[in-house]
């Protein structure tokens, strides 16, 4: 019975993962065809596994400029919103103040604020006060976006952190500033990691917000994709290998990253 339990639940552990795997199959397999292949049988094979795709899409997306500005803004929002919400995460957690309870219960609520809604005024306000057009700008933004849920992690995990370890640092004379990056902030390495992939993805893979910031130079990886879909025809050949490129970088990374994701979210959240 056991044995027949188990045989069951691996077939249907395989036909969820193969509809999780078919679209990026299906990605893979399109990514060497020509446009007149891909509508003529989007799901065989191609007749060669050539380059030229990749080759053509590699130069019209200029892939190494759009690779340094989307490298440039995850690593930059990246940090900023390990340091920034980790100190306050760390301040609500440690200073049971009635504010603090109402700050955190603000931070909650702002997450399920999607950000379709604010971003009409958000263009039309920070476009007459001319902060728009700029990668620095553009990590700024993300990070006012991103501490809400940072924030929310680092104060989870930071409650199961056992307070008789900072008052010894106290009491040997270190200051808060101290006991929170030399004792506190080295336990927190698996929430940091998992904030550090959540946020890579999101800003790595994020169109929207670059889209309306970024109006014109320092295009990222995912606004140059948009390069081969034009108002009469689509590239279909080139836009697969040019999606396909685009995703290997944070594909790698999220390989690297992975184990931390689950454990860290967990921790972060019920602890």
């Amino acid at each position: 019975m056991k044995q027949r339990f188990l045989s069951v639940r691996f077939l249907l552990t395989a036909v969820v993962a193969l509809f999780w795997v078919f679209p990026f199959v299906l990605l893979v397999l399109n990514s060497f065809k020509t446009k007149s292949e891909i509508v003529g049988s989007p799901l065989s094979l191609p007749e060669s596994f050539g380059t030229e795709n990749f080759e053509t899409a590699f130069d019209r997306m200029s892939f190494v400029s759009a690779v340094t500005n989307s490298l440039v803004i995850t690593v930059g929002a990246g940090v900023l919103l390990v340091i920034f919400p980790a100190m306050f995460g760390y301040y609500l957690a440690r200073f049971d103040y009635r504010s603090n309870r109402l700050l955190l219960a603000l931070i909650i609520a702002s997450m399920i604020i999607p950000f379709q809604a604010l971003m009409i005024p958000f263009v039309s306000i920070y476009g007459q006060l001319e902060l728009l057009n700029s990668r620095g700008y553009l990590i700024l933004f993300y990070l006012g976006f991103g501490t809400s849920l940072s924030t929310f992690l680092y104060h989870g995990y930071i409650k199961s952190v056992p307070i008789a370890i900072e008052e010894a640092a106290i009491i040997d004379g270190a200051t808060r500033f101290q006991v929170f990056w030399k004792v506190v902030f080295p336990m927190l390495k698996p929430i940091t990691a998992t904030v550090i992939v959540l946020n890579g993805l999101w800003i790595w893979n994020d169109y929207l917000l670059p889209s309306l910031v970024l109006q014109s130079g320092s295009r990222t990886l995912p606004l140059e994709t948009v390069t081969f879909f034009g108002q009469f025809t689509t590239e279909l050949g080139l836009a697969m290998a040019g999606v396909l490129l685009a995703t290997l970088p944070i594909l790698l990374f999220y390989l690297v990253m992975q184990r931390h994701i689950v454990s860290g979210i967990s921790s972060g959240s019920v602890k």
